[in-house]
C-alpha cells in the first residue's frame, strides 16, 4: 500500500499536465485544487503529524531534547524545500514574450528540482504510510493536489518551447515516477528505520508541509479574487480529511 501511495502522488503531476492541455490552465480549477490542498494539509499538520512526531521521538527521548530534535528537523524540512524551490519557477507563466530557449531551460531546471523534490516526498509518503495508512493517504492527497499546478507549469513551460513532444512526454513520466523512486529507497532501507528515524522523517515532513502551507498555498488563497472557489476548496479539503480521519 505504501508504494502504491507513492505512485498515486506522482500521477497527480500527469493530471496537472493533462489539465494544462485540456483547459489551457483553467484558473478556477487551479484555485480549487490549491485551496483543497491547503485544507487537507493544515488539518494533517495539526491533528496527525505533530502528535505522531511527538509520540515517535518520545519513545527514545523526552523533555527539552525531544523539543530540540523536533525543532531542528522541522526547520531542516523547511530549508530543504526552500533550496529546491529556488530552482522552480512560479505556478503561473506571466511573460508570454520569453524566448523558446529560455522556456526550455526553465522547464529542464524545474524538472530536475521537481525530481529531487518528489523523491524526498516519496520517501516521506512511504515512511508515513508504513507507520499509519490513514496518514499516508492524507499526505498523498495533500501533496498530490499541490502537485497539480506544478504539472501544469512543467507542461506549459516545456510545450511552449521547440522541444519534441516525445521529450516532453518522457520528461513528465520521469518526474511523475520519481515519488515511486523515493518509496523504493525507503523500502530498501527499512531495516535501518526505527521509531526515532521515523519521528525525524515525520518532523522533516512537517517542516516541508509548513513551508508549502505558509509560503505557497496560503499566499495563493489570500491573493485569489475568487474567494468563493477558495472557500469551497478549503471546506472540501477539511471534509475529506475529517472523513478519512474518522474512518481510521
Amino acid at each position: 500500500m505504501a508504494l502504491f501511495y507513492t505512485v498515486i502522488s506522482g500521477i497527480f503531476i500527469l493530471i496537472g499536465a493533462l489539465v494544462a492541455i485540456l483547459t489551457k490552465k483553467n484558473k478556477k480549477f487551479i484555485q480549487f485544487s490549491i485551496s483543497m490542498a491547503l485544507g487537507v494539509m493544515v488539518m494533517l499538520v495539526c491533528i496527525e503529524l505533530i502528535p505522531e512526531s511527538q509520540e515517535l521521538i518520545g519513545n527514545y527521548v523526552n523533555g527539552y531534547l525531544k523539543g530540540l530534535i523536533m525543532f531542528v528537523f522541522v526547520i531542516s524540512g523547511m530549508l530543504l524545500l526552500k533550496v529546491l524551490d529556488m530552482f522552480i519557477p512560479d505556478h503561473e507563466i506571466e511573460n508570454e514574450n520569453i524566448k523558446s530557449q529560455n522556456l526550455y531551460h526553465i522547464g529542464i531546471v524545474s524538472s530536475v528540482a521537481l525530481i529531487l523534490h518528489n523523491i524526498i516526498e516519496g520517501m516521506m509518503i512511504y515512511s508515513s504510510s508504513v507507520t499509519d495508512v490513514g496518514i499516508g493517504f492524507l499526505l498523498t492527497l495533500g501533496v498530490g493536489l499541490h502537485n497539480i499546478p506544478m504539472g501544469m507549469v512543467i507542461e506549459s513551460t516545456i510545450s511552449s518551447s521547440n522541444s519534441s513532444k516525445l521529450k516532453n512526454i518522457l520528461n513528465l513520466i520521469v518526474i511523475s515516477s520519481s515519488t515511486l523512486i523515493g518509496g523504493i529507497i525507503m523500502l530498501l532501507l527499512k531495516k535501518y528505520i526505527n521509531d526515532l528515524v521515523l519521528g525525524i522523517l515525520f518532523c522533516i515532513t512537517l517542516g516541508m508541509l509548513i513551508y508549502i502551507i505558509v509560503f505557497e498555498l496560503l499566499g495563493e488563497v489570500i491573493e485569489s479574487k475568487d474567494k468563493k472557489t477558495s472557500l469551497m476548496g478549503i471546506i472540501v479539503g477539511i471534509v475529506i480529511f475529517l472523513f478519512s480521519f474518522f474512518l481510521e
